[in-house]
């Protein structure tokens, strides 16, 4: 695997900016989860896991959980992960779980060890669930890349925000979360 930076500056941004576009353009943006939430389904056929070991969901109840959609040749995935990065640091200790959930737009993006290697290049620390199959991609309806998913300490999906921006705002709701946790 090359290095991200050249693997940019060969292919152009804007193939991966087409990358980072809906799965399927004609599909609607979802809604933004109404009151009562949807509990947050579990994570589905889940090809490995980098830097933990295997999570369930269900064991994260009393945590709050950042969920986020990304694949590592996606530029707009790539301006979102210091910000996602940042929030795990700050976070982590206070309740917050980031788990990156790894879905792959092309063959290449499916390969565990470019997986491995971009996952050291950005820095991650956190986990990172490679879903090749779209299993869990599809239980949650998710169709962008980026997608950043919150999930409560009751296990419900209670904010969503698609593509880059709105940093203020989404961890204005994780800490809000955290909050109501003490």
């Amino acid at each position: 695997m090359k290095k991200l930076p050249a693997i940019i500056t060969l292919l152009g941004a804007s193939v991966f900016a087409a990358a980072c576009s809906p799965l399927a353009p004609e599909d609607p943006v979802p809604p933004t989860h109404a009151s009562p939430s949807p509990l947050a389904p579990e994570f589905a056929g889940i090809d490995h896991w980098i830097n933990s070991p295997a999570l369930k969901m269900s064991d994260l109840r009393g945590k709050v959980v950042l969920v986020e959609f990304w694949t590592y040749s996606c530029i707009n995935c790539a301006r979102v992960a210091p910000h996602v990065k940042q929030w795990h640091e700050l976070y982590r200790d206070q309740g917050l779980v980031v788990v990156g959930v790894h879905t792959p737009e092309y063959g290449y993006e499916k390969q565990l060890g470019n997986v491995q290697d971009a996952v050291k290049q950005f820095g991650i620390s956190y986990p990172v669930a490679m879903d090749n199959g779209y299993a869990t991609w599809n239980a949650y309806g998710n169709r962008f890349w980026p997608a950043l998913y919150l999930i409560d300490q009751e296990g419900r999906i209670v904010y969503q925000h698609l593509g880059e921006g709105e940093y203020a705002q989404t961890e204005a709701k994780i800490r809000s979360l955290l909050m109501r946790g003490r």
